[in-house]
């Protein structure tokens, strides 16, 4: 053997060695700069890349049935508040408005009537009264001259029969009168319970026929249209969707291990896959989910057998977004979503503590309806009695609406 075949392995241990300790460097490098980042910031953080947008989808369903005669929106369509979407036939709902409009009129003019009754009767019985009066003395005068013979006792006779006569007929008159004067009791006009009756009818019938156009409840982008020219719809039937982009939130589904310190007000960083990481949008933690994803699935899992596997569960965590942000870089439906949560500020709630005590999401579309019915009844009483009952009117919706 050679000089130079000892020497080639005694140069490549110390080599090796060398590769070894570096090796070995790098590990402990990258363990320490591993546990560096964690506990200098990765626990602070928990990121999830199953997360999805969502938002409120309104569906447009018919309030009464009908045939649809035009449409005005069409997906993807821009619509405002109040903005009619679709129309049904209004021909036989115009016509039981008609009938109901003059059956209101008519009821009105029947219950002045009554109210005239009760004055008419009431003179009525006051003139019986003073025939009564009458006979009364009549009857006492004719008893004194009879009792001295200077009349007839025939006469005394068809006096007492005229005073009997006159007590019957106040009798019946005050019987008349409390009647009538039941019918119209403690009530004014505006008040009476057939004129109350026919106003609620009218209501009905003016509601049914404002409901032949299908308003927009809110602000949104028209989705799902699925009516046609034509079409017979039947109350509750969807016919398309308006989706609101200015109400939309991110539901991040988290691992459970993920939720030990999360909390409800933390702020969250997100960015969308539609417009990479060219966008940043911050949000904040809005609140934890009840249950897990499967829990609340259409066919929740079944783990009371022998065959179970433990799998980690996720639950949802919906985030609110920067409504700035949000109209800045309008976000869809569905859309992919990476989320960051920054867990610094442990002090929040886990679950919510409060009761909200004012509707979260409200419309005033369908009020404006009712509004114009009572309008339309006070318009109707004007007509068939005079302004200051349709004030009454007014004032008696005014206050029914406070209240």
């Amino acid at each position: 053997m050679s000089k130079n075949e000892h020497a080639a392995p005694k140069t490549a241990r110390p080599r090796r060695r060398q590769w070894l300790l570096g090796l070995a460097f790098v590990v402990v490098v990258a363990g320490l700069g591993s546990a560096a980042y964690y506990f200098l910031h990765g626990r602070w953080f928990e990121s999830t890349e199953d997360a999805y947008v969502n938002g409120n989808v309104i569906q447009i369903t018919p309030q009464t049935a009908g045939t649809v005669v035009n449409i005005h929106a069409d997906n993807n369509g821009r619509v405002k508040a109040g903005q009619v979407l679709a129309e049904l036939d209004p021909s036989d709902a115009r016509v039981a408005l008609e009938q109901a409009e003059a059956n209101l009129g008519r009821t009105v003019r029947q219950v002045r009537g009554l109210y005239a009754n009760v004055g008419g009767l009431r003179a009525e019985v006051a003139s019986r009264r003073t025939m009564l009066e009458r006979a009364q003395a009549d009857f006492e005068r004719r008893k004194g001259l009879a009792a001295t013979g200077a009349i007839p006792a025939e006469e005394l006779a068809h006096a007492r029969e005229a005073l009997t006569a006159a007590e019957s007929a106040l009798a019946a008159s005050d019987q008349q009168l409390a009647s009538s004067h039941a019918m119209v009791d403690n009530t004014a006009l505006f008040t009476h319970p057939e004129v109350k009756a026919s106003a609620a009818a009218l209501r009905r019938a003016y509601l049914d026929y404002a409901r032949s156009r299908l308003l927009a409840p809110a602000d949104g982008y028209v989705a799902q249209r699925s009516v046609q020219i034509g079409q017979r719809v039947q109350p509750g039937a969807p016919l398309m969707a308006v989706v609101p982009l200015d109400q939309l939130w991110v539901d991040a589904n988290f691992k459970e291990t993920q939720l030990r310190h999360m909390r409800i007000g933390q702020p969250v960083t997100l960015r969308a896959d539609l417009y990479g990481g060219e966008v940043t949008y911050h949000g904040k933690v809005n609140g934890l989910g009840i249950g897990t994803g499967s829990a609340f699935s259409l066919l929740p899992a079944q783990n009371a057998t022998g065959n179970w596997i433990k799998i980690v569960q996720r639950v949802p965590v919906r985030i609110a977004l920067d409504p700035q942000e949000l109209a800045e870089h309008p976000l869809r439906i569905g859309l992919s979503m990476h989320a960051e949560v920054d867990m610094h500020e442990r002090v929040g709630p886990v679950l919510a503590q409060a009761a909200s005590d004012r509707p979260l999401f409200s419309t005033d579309v369908y009020a404006r309806q009712l509004d114009e019915a009572g309008q339309l009844v006070a318009r109707i009483i004007e007509a068939n009695t005079g302004k200051a009952e349709a004030v009454k009117v007014r004032q008696a919706d005014a206050a029914g609406k406070s209240s």
